[in-house]
């Protein structure tokens, strides 16, 4: 079993409304990883940043998800992507405005691991995922 973290959880941490060890509380011995979405969520609030110094914190906070073992997107993840995002489409909930969760919400049931969000929304109507959820604490 595995966690993904996806990109809401991390930006809390970087902007210090969420400990290290909030997660650690839930994630306990499981191993979390990356995706290639978050990795490009993450990466595009860095070129976006309004100072120097938000970009600077943005990207040390980066360069230590980078860390963590980073899922790939392959052949299998296409499939489930394409079907995830039939099914949601049929359903009357568009996928188009949710690509990068539905990427992420593929590659977590490739490898039957969990999603830690603070954005249940953004995954709901997605069979076959566990999804987890942490409660702002906010300053």
């Amino acid at each position: 079993m595995g966690i993904i973290i996806d990109t809401s959880i991390w930006v809390d941490v970087e902007r210090g409304n969420l400990a290290p060890s909030e997660i650690a509380d839930i994630t306990k011995d499981e191993p979390v990883y990356v995706t290639p979405p978050v990795i490009a969520e993450l990466e595009y609030g860095i070129y976006r940043a309004k100072t120097e110094a938000q970009k600077n914190k943005r990207l040390s906070a980066v360069n230590k998800i980078k860390r963590k073992p980073c899922l790939i997107i392959d052949r299998e993840t296409g499939d489930i992507f394409g079907k995830i995002a039939s099914d949601l489409d049929n359903s009357g909930k568009s996928s188009s405005y949710m690509v990068q969760d539905v990427w992420i919400a593929a590659l977590a049931i490739q490898h039957n691991f969990k999603i830690l969000t603070h954005n249940l929304k953004d995954f709901e109507g997605i069979p076959g995922l566990e999804i987890l959820s942490i409660r702002k604490t906010g300053k």
